[in-house]
């Protein structure tokens, strides 16, 4: 009867597990259509609603999709010269483009295309990722509160908070909505691995999980050394304070070096993966065990040992790199190191890139209204809450360690030492790294969010975590136990109605609510492009329209929404000076460099308005031009022309004889860019 009550209780938790993630891609899913209208557009409209660098994303599967063969597309995205004029680019190493072969191979193979429209096989897939994501943290809370109803409350916090917890309504296709539902199943594997009470086929199935999780993750997202790195020093912190795991965190080491070997050779020999701090991490960690002689653990000689070993990582990793840097020949993340300078404000500068990426909203820290919402929904205290708990206890069983008391190998629900987990210690560990970048970098809360709702969960549905607490408030009055075991059932129910009465009918209002998303403008200014523009012209714009007219017109143009390229980022740079007080020829010289053969400027820059000041496209244009001298009584210094975009639209001398105007509507104006010019007027 034990035996049937497990495996039902195993059996109903799968189910739930599974269910939740299905019923958050079909929210998803209707949540989209009832936002766009979707089904009811033209392709055309429904392309507009792809913006940024997301429009550059799909446009590449519709190219692969077009393709007469699997191996020519390919050919034609890795030697890419119809994007960006003057330049071929590997698209595929450049804007990690694996999911989308994968999606126009998967298409095509299943014979898809008589079934359903690419776009809807397109997001569908993002869709069902982010299903496995929540499914993925269902199970973590679950395997480590030991109960599934940690997993209805992750769930139910997770898409309560899903303005913080994910960007998938912001933009589909993002690298990170491909990536982040691999890294939470290899969180959820590495949690079950760690664990001390697992028989051998469960290990040898987390390790496998683990194993393809961790190098799927790693294709789809060029910075997912990154993250992995930080799990990295996680595990070698574990390592450090426990001692019985310490066979298996180094079988994770050998996962990510295969990870990292494999993925340089199958993206094109990437030097990024072979200097990245990852690897030297690992190689140190592998170095330093081989020089760990046998010492009698618990003795001062072993402590000693602890200390001389953890410099030796540190300072082998940090040799390693610049080794690595010196020898390895590879692109310098160059523009991140500065921007991370002046964000830290140990430099100033008037670059305009670096105060364009500053003004960014996502690179910002984290605002007030973020803590507020996470409060709302009643999960930012209980997450700290079991955060402080943990701690402690992981604080309290290491510093027993630490003073040689041998503890008992077992940890039962009486001795109330929650702490003691390994996969506790690692959880910890790793949800502090994650919140410290999340409190400097506004962006990075989607790293950290999925894993406070999925910690502050398994916290209170984990009877060990009431136990540890009664067990320092020395409770004799009932039963600590049976009151442990009372409270992880029903703290969990309370919160979960009060959540339900609060937020499911907001969630369903969402449902319902019909949005009106509507751009005649931007559509306008696709089809003219398509009726009228040569097929060989070149588009110049800003670099968000540039995305869009790439994916709706399949046109040439002069640069991208990238911000991973030094010379994108500087052709960027160059074609906004559109906006800036410049002369009519410094214009014409920059965009003739280019080849451009239409200009297009939009209204909503050139009279923007708001945003925060000094943050305006035209205002950073004039600090980095000198336009403006930024003192306290804000002095202008004269610049002799005016503002280039307004200047155009007055048909004058001399724009008019570099710049003929050819369409124009609310928002878009597009000149045509004389080849021969000429002064008669």
């Amino acid at each position: 009867p034990a035996e049937q009550g497990r495996f039902a209780k195993i059996f109903i938790g799968c189910l739930a597990a599974v269910t939740s993630g299905m019923m958050y891609a079909l929210y998803l899913s209707a949540y989209h259509e009832r936002k766009f209208w979707f089904s009811n557009r033209q392709e055309l409209e429904r392309e507009i609603t792809f913006q940024g660098d997301s429009a550059i994303y799909y446009s590449y599967y519709k190219d692969m999709l077009k393709a007469p063969s699997f191996e020519r597309g390919v050919y034609e995205l890795t030697h890419n010269n119809k994007t960006v004029s003057l330049k071929t680019i590997n698209a595929v190493q450049q804007m990690s483009l694996y999911p989308e072969l994968i999606a126009s191979v998967l298409y095509q193979a299943t014979g898809s295309n008589e079934i359903i429209e690419p776009v809807y096989f397109y997001i569908g897939i993002v869709f069902g990722l982010q299903g496995i994501y929540v499914t993925a943290l269902f199970v973590t809370s679950w395997l480590m509160s030991g109960t599934w109803l940690a997993g209805m409350l992750t769930v139910a916090w997770f898409i309560i908070n899903r303005v913080d917890t994910t960007r998938i309504e912001y933009s589909i296709p993002l690298r990170e909505n491909w990536a982040l539902p691999y890294f939470a199943c290899q969180i959820a594997a590495l949690t079950g691995y760690l664990k001390s009470n697992l028989n051998t086929y469960g290990e040898r199935f987390c390790y496998l999980l683990m194993s393809a999780s961790t190098y799927t993750f790693m294709m789809m997202w060029e910075y997912s050394h990154y993250l992995l790195f930080l799990q990295a020093i996680s595990l070698f912190l574990l390592d450090s304070f426990s001692l019985q795991q310490s066979d298996k965190v180094h079988e994770v080491y050998k996962i990510y070096i295969f990870s990292l070997f494999l993925g340089y050779l199958l993206q094109f020999e990437n030097s990024a993966l072979l200097v990245s701090p990852l690897l030297s991490l690992v190689v140190a960690l592998m170095l330093a065990k081989c020089l760990q002689l046998n010492v009698k653990k618990g003795t001062f000689i072993a402590k000693i040992m602890k200390v001389i070993n953890f410099y030796l990582v540190c300072t082998l990793t940090v040799t390693l790199n610049i080794i690595m840097k010196m020898f390895v020949p590879h692109k310098e993340n160059g523009h991140m190191l500065k921007f991370l300078e002046v964000k830290f404000g140990l430099n100033m500068t008037k670059n305009f890139t670096m105060n364009w990426l500053l003004c960014q909203e996502s690179l910002q820290a984290p605002s007030q209204d973020f803590f507020l919402r996470l409060t709302q929904s009643s999960l930012l205290p209980f997450y700290i809450l079991v955060l402080i708990i943990c701690f402690l206890s992981m604080m309290q069983v290491i510093f027993r360690r630490i003073n040689g008391k041998s503890l008992k190998e077992t940890i039962t629900l009486e001795d109330g030492r929650i702490g003691g987990r390994p996969e506790i210690i690692y959880h910890v560990i790793h949800t502090i790294l994650l919140g410290s970048l999340a409190m400097v970098i506004e962006g990075l809360k989607y790293l950290w969010t999925p894993y406070v709702c999925m910690l502050a969960a398994f916290g209170v549905c984990s009877p060990e975590l009431w136990m540890t607490l009664f067990k320092w408030l020395r409770l004799r009055t009932v039963h600590p136990v049976l009151l442990a075991l009372i409270l992880s059932m029903a703290v969990p129910t309370i919160i979960g109605l009060s959540l339900w009465k609060e937020f499911f009918p907001r969630l369903m209002t969402e449902l319902m609510e019909l949005q009106e998303f509507y751009d005649p403008d931007t559509v306008e200014l696709m089809t003219w492009i398509k009726r009228q523009a040569p097929v060989a012209a070149v588009f110049a714009g800003s670099p968000q329209l540039m995305g869009a007219i790439k994916l709706c017109t399949g046109w040439m143009v002069t640069s991208l929404p990238l911000y991973n390229d030094d010379d994108l980022l500087k052709r960027n740079e160059n074609i906004y000076q559109i906006y800036s007080k410049r002369s009519a020829e410094d214009i014409y010289k920059i965009l003739t460099s280019y080849k451009a053969n239409y200009l297009i400027v939009e209204d909503a820059i050139c009279n923007e308005v708001g945003t925060m000041r000094g943050c305006r496209v035209k205002d950073l244009l004039d600090i980095a031009n000198g336009h403006v001298v930024c003192e306290e009584g804000d002095k202008l210094t004269y610049s002799k022309y005016g503002r280039f975009c307004h200047e155009v639209k007055i048909n004058y001398s001399p724009y008019v004889n570099y710049f003929t105007r050819v369409y124009w509507n609310r928002s878009y104006f597009v000149y045509k860019i004389n080849t021969v010019i000429s002064f008669q007027s």
